[in-house]
């Protein structure tokens, strides 16, 4: 059984509280432990019910998100802070007072999905141990064939519409298997997400550049194009890449 991830949903506005909560309760492994209309409840909160994770919003009055995070992080016990905002110019300061992560209204459920999936690692990191096994094939069905594609040849997976594509040194295989079916099966290997319709393999990455709004371009061995990745996967990306 998967353990429990306490969350606490701070916010000024009503409506944008029980939206964010709505989508939290979709994932079984979280619980909604409380929720704040302003800095000073949510300090009050967090130091009452020590939440796993604290979602923050910045735009409020008196007290600021940034404000109630750094007080969070005298805590003895410091919570993951998610920073919940529509304005991504303070995505620099959240991360320089360690945010674990940045998510931007309207909220992309897929995005939110991974960073609870990576709170869950955070917090749990003996139930890695249990993921599957890494492989050396992945079987892929095309045009009535199944090819025996080797997994260390794939150099990325892109969703496009309703098909997915995947990309080797040698050629493209167009698969109905979802992004997410894919993912399951490749994510014990050296692949890692970096945009909500992409997953590449890290084991070809050769040059990572700032584009732009915080965002970056991927470059990959013997590709000639660019892979964009978003930016609330680019810190994670530069933790794996750089060790």
């Amino acid at each position: 059984m998967n353990e429990l991830i306490s969350a606490l949903v701070v916010d000024d506005e009503r409506y944008a509280r029980e939206e964010l909560i709505f989508l939290l309760e979709q994932f079984e492994r979280v619980k909604i432990v409380g929720e704040a209309d302003s800095g000073e409840t949510a300090i009050i909160k967090a130091m009452q019910l020590q939440p796993d994770i604290v979602f923050l919003d910045i735009e409020m009055p008196k007290v600021d998100g940034m404000e109630v995070a750094k007080s969070l992080s005298a805590l003895k016990k410091v919570p993951y802070i998610i920073f919940a905002t529509a304005y991504p110019q303070f995505a620099a300061e959240a991360f320089r007072i360690h945010a674990f992560d940045y998510l931007l209204k309207p909220y992309d459920e897929e995005q939110l999905r991974q960073t609870v999936g990576r709170v869950g690692e955070a917090l749990f990191p003996a139930k890695i141990a249990e993921l599957p096994k890494r492989f050396d094939r992945l079987p892929v069905e095309t045009e009535g064939e199944i090819h025996y594609i080797a997994v260390h040849d794939i150099l990325y997976v892109h969703r496009e519409e309703k098909w997915t594509k995947i990309v080797t040194f040698s050629r493209d295989y167009e698969t109905k298997m979802t992004l997410k079916e894919l993912e399951s099966r490749l994510i014990p290997s050296s692949f890692f997400r970096i945009h909500k319709s992409i997953i590449v393999n890290l084991e070809h990455v050769i040059r990572l550049t700032p584009w732009f709004n915080g965002a970056y371009q991927l470059e990959l061995d013997r590709r000639d194009e660019n892979l964009p990745v978003s930016r609330n996967y680019v810190k994670e990306l530069r933790q794996r890449l750089e060790g």
